[in-house]
């Protein structure tokens, strides 16, 4: 063994020498391993410009646009990098209120191509060691600037429960990051949701771990799935670690009071899926557990992602949440030992940088050592090595023109609006015959801003399709009318009565009601750019980012607006616009037709449209439940026991996780199962297309352990599928289970198998279940 290594190490000397006689340094070398490459460099590097890598600043500022043709490095840019050693940048192409960047003064992709080549040329050329920049943006359903292609957001991909589409979304938005010179995409987002009134559930991807850790899988494969080395790879992160969705009171940040098993049994899995799946960098939340914050819970961030599971990326915070550990957490006596508490637990990289600012200080107050800031350094470098960024640290600002927001890529939009879209109740009215006359009302009916959701750019005029503009395709303005009728929740503006009248001179109303993220320069932001509530200017926006809520009705007029409408004995279609799962208890009795089509993006109001008229078969599913009142909360599928009737209501939520409707019938049949091992089963079974439309299905598989040495879920989904079956035609499934998916968290916090009875449920939402069968594992 000391023969072998002492070979190796005269090999690597023999090596090094070989190259510096070339008049290469070592890490310059494109031919040396990685590990080599880190090593030299970091050897070579100050404490200051260590700890500059693990600084992650806000950039929006960090450049000048010269009569929007040119785009040069700022003066706060290049004092940074003096100052600073700034190794990477947040934002620096994003726009939107907070960072006051508009179509006007803005980067649309060629400036964006030239910026990030002027920043990347001026730390390459203007620093010592000519370490290239990372550039991180925020990317949870698309590339969150200028002229990119805006997605559903995350509830929305969810509904798809379609792998193959929201793999090439993650695709798409990889390809429009890096032509512009971004290379770290914030998303996908799966904070487990069981908290409807928090303000970031459209972020995320439902309320159960294997729906979000899939669909979160698939779009990483889509971002590049670990491997750095393709050409359009981004370097995906993982939001938030951990337990962020389900806070006290619903409230952004506050304390999450669950226990260590109902973590790792539920809010752990989907981390951990997207992780296999080529994730290579996780944020910490904003939130406690158990009083300690997460981004200073090595518990988690190195018991957890380093030891059992061998992460291999980088960690890091959430925007100035090192310094909540001071400022909001209180349990660092100031920023210096914030910075230390984050950096011993495991975070790598301090988003905002305020707090690694004082890790010099903290290294000679003795709160942390030298081994750990090089650990985290060698683990950034390792990144910028392994993307190519010292061979290849500019792009083409022409491909940037020629391939962002391409047909293609549009296309994509459309499809996954498509599939988001869910249908909730139909008495015959869906679809509609192109021959009526339809009034569309309602305050997300023609908003742009309304259909997309917190976390996008200015949008160019005519590039987002709103309800109108999609049923515009499909009738004459003979046929069609539109009245607003009333704001989302401003009840100064009252068209109701004009709505009203409207409605009686139709075949058909359709009413867009629900909610909107849409940000305004009117707003004031926190540091973080969490948006303020009330301000004195009433906007619409009632979810996003800092907008909790305490009820989750309709506000403003917007319930007195159906209710009349309904009065007109008219053919009232309800679709709600929603960040959130909404009450629909009215519709759901006195509408003739609902939908939710989410925060569908830049393509949903054709994607409504085409539902609307049948030009596509509708299959979206609910990737979180609907609760009839917030009394209920948490109200959510997969509980441990089943959920008891109150006085004035059942306890089960209104509609119910996996749930959604068609405009074709299917009937399930043939259940089998097969073993293939100790712990190995196959579940087969048909689905007939019984209907006169040819459309998607979507088959769920449920499992429920019998009797568990602890307490387990009524019943937990362990595996979905999407697939096309025309009229009359029979598809078989087929269905894998195995450890994974008959394992439980036990007593001593481990994950094992129990020998037992499981039970298997399929249908086509966690309350149809249209076949069930019992077997043992033994």
């Amino acid at each position: 063994m000391y023969r072998k290594t002492l070979f190796l190490t005269l090999s690597l000397f023999v090596g090094l020498c070989a190259v510096q006689a070339r008049g290469v340094l070592p890490y310059r070398d494109a031919s040396l391993p990685v590990s080599d490459r880190v090593s030299d460099l970091l050897g070579r590097m100050t404490l200051q410009e260590k700890i500059g890598q693990l600084r992650c600043v806000l950039a929006w500022d960090y450049y000048d646009i010269l009569n929007r043709r040119k785009v040069e490095p700022s003066a706060s840019f290049k004092q940074a990098v003096a100052d600073s050693h700034i190794g990477m940048l947040w934002a620096t192409y994003r726009a939107d209120p907070w960072t006051r960047k508009t179509l006007g003064n803005g980067l649309n992709p060629r400036l964006a191509a030239l910026c990030g080549n002027a920043l990347q040329r001026y730390v390459v050329e203007h620093t010592r060691l000519g370490i290239p920049l990372f550039l991180a943006e925020e990317a949870p359903h698309g590339h969150m600037a200028i002229g990119t292609t805006v997605f559903p957001t995350g509830l929305g991909m969810a509904a798809t429960f379609d792998r193959d589409v929201i793999r090439r979304a993650g695709s798409v938005i990889a390809r429009e990051m890096r032509l512009q010179g971004a290379h770290i995409s914030y998303g996908p987002v799966i904070d487990l949701c069981r908290e409807p009134r928090w303000s970031r559930v459209e972020e995320n991807m439902g309320e159960d771990p294997v729906l979000a850790g899939d669909i979160a899988a698939a779009e990483v494969e889509g971002l590049g799935g670990g491997d750095l080395s393709k050409p359009y790879a981004t370097l995906p992160t993982l939001k938030h670690f951990i337990g962020y969705g389900t806070t006290e009171g619903g409230h952004n940040g506050a304390p999450t009071c669950l226990g260590q098993r109902e973590i790792r049994q539920f809010f752990l899995p989907p981390f951990r899926t997207a992780i296999k799946a080529g994730a290579l960098s996780v944020m910490t939340s904003y939130n406690s557990l158990d009083g300690v914050p997460s981004t200073m819970d090595d518990g988690y961030l190195k018991g957890v992602l380093r030891q059992e599971w061998g992460f291999k990326g980088f960690i890091v915070s959430d925007l100035y949440s090192v310094d909540g550990i001071a400022v909001n957490h209180r349990v660092a006596c100031d920023l210096t030992e914030a910075a230390a508490m984050a950096l011993n637990a495991g975070v790598d990289v301090d988003l905002g940088g305020r707090s690694y600012a004082h890790l010099e200080e903290a290294l000679q107050r003795g709160l942390t050592t030298q081994a750990v800031i090089d650990t985290a350094c060698a683990r950034v470098l390792r990144m910028k090595f392994e993307m190519g960024l010292f061979e290849h640290p500019y792009v083409d600002p022409a491909k940037a023109v020629a391939g962002v927001r391409t047909p293609d890529n549009v296309g994509v939009a459309r499809e996954v609006a498509l599939k988001s879209v869910t249908l909730l109740k139909n008495n015959g009215v869906l679809p509609l015959a192109r021959n009526l006359k339809v009034v569309l009302v309602g305050p997300n009916a023609d908003n742009v801003y309304n259909m997309l959701g917190d976390y996008t750019a200015p949008q160019d005029a005519g590039n987002v399709k709103t309800v109108l503009d999609g049923l515009r395709r499909y009738l004459p303005d003979s046929q069609l009318s539109y009245v607003k009728g009333c704001a989302i929740r401003d009840t100064t503006a009252n068209g109701i009565a004009a709505a009203v009248a409207a409605a009686r001179q139709a075949d058909v109303v359709v009413a867009c009601v629900g909610g909107s993220s849409a940000r305004d320069f009117k707003t004031s932001y926190q540091a973080t750019g969490a948006a303020t509530v009330g301000a004195a200017i009433l906007s619409d926006m009632e979810s996003g980012e800092g907008y909790d809520r305490a009820t989750l009705g309709l506000l403003g007029l917007q319930d007195r607006l159906l209710r009349e409408l309904k009065e007109t004995g008219r053919p009232l279609v309800v679709v709600y616009i929603e960040g959130r799962p909404l009450l629909k208890n009215w519709p759901a009795e006195h509408a003739d037709a609902l939908l939710t089509a989410y925060y569908p993006g830049q393509e949903g109001g054709d994607a409504i449209a085409d539902v609307l008229f049948g030009a596509y078969n509708p299959a979206g599913r609910l990737p979180i439940s609907v609760p009839r009142a917030v009394g209920q909360l948490p109200v959510f599928y997969n509980k441990k026991a089943v959920a008891q009737s109150y006085v004035e209501m059942s306890g089960q939520p209104l509609y119910a996780f996996g749930y959604g409707l068609s405009y074709t019938t299917f009937r399930y049949s043939n259940l089998h199962i097969t073993q293939r091992g100790p712990q190995q089963f196959d579940v087969s079974f048909d689905v007939t297309n019984t209907g006169s439309r040819d459309g998607d299905d979507v088959p769920q598989l449920y499992l429920r352990d019998e009797v568990a040495s602890v307490a387990q879920p009524v019943m937990q989904l362990r595996a979905f599928d999407r697939r096309f079956i025309r009229a009359g035609v029979t598809e078989h499934f087929v269905f894998h289970i195995g450890p994974e998916q008959l394992s439980i968290v036990g007593r001593d916090m481990r994950e094992m198998v129990e020998p037992g009875d499981f039970t298997v449920m399929v249908g086509p939402s966690s309350d149809h279940i249209a076949l069930r069968e019992r077997f043992a594992v033994k």
